[in-house]
């Protein structure tokens, strides 16, 4: 396993089947100095989980093709990844509920705000920066 340096960049694994969410989400992750990469559907996620590929955060949309937001971060949650920090978003008020219910640790209302997504980040790294 790759070793914690010191103030390594968040990693963030975005999920989005819409391509101009995924983009903004993606050009304000980059803005904020975090690697991020980005799939399209709960499966990749859930896949890229399966491969040993670790996140910081991961931001999920919830309805996507294949397999939706909540059904993954349940699967995800599920093999055991207790530490990566799961944001759910969506424009869809029954999103919270469906998120938190699969184990979501946060729920943001689309359109996500770069503030926010500062604020969110920041918590992430301090936690990792102590863990490492």
């Amino acid at each position: 396993m790759a070793s914690m340096n010191q103030r390594s960049a968040p990693r963030a694994l975005v999920v989005e089947d819409i391509k101009v969410d995924c983009m903004i989400l993606m050009h304000m992750l980059h803005k904020l100095n975090c690697e991020a990469i980005a799939v399209e559907n709960g499966k990749e996620a859930v896949d890229l989980f399966l491969e040993g590929k670790t996140f910081d955060i991961v931001f999920s949309d919830k309805d996507m093709p294949i397999m939706s937001g909540p059904e993954a971060v349940a699967k995800i949650r599920a093999m055991g990844a207790t530490e990566v920090k799961i944001v759910g978003v969506s424009a869809d008020f029954g999103g919270q509920e469906a998120f938190m219910h699969a184990g979501a640790d946060v729920f943001l209302p689309k359109p996500v705000k770069l503030e926010t997504l500062e604020s969110m980040l920041k918590v992430v790294i301090s936690k990792k920066n102590k863990s490492s």
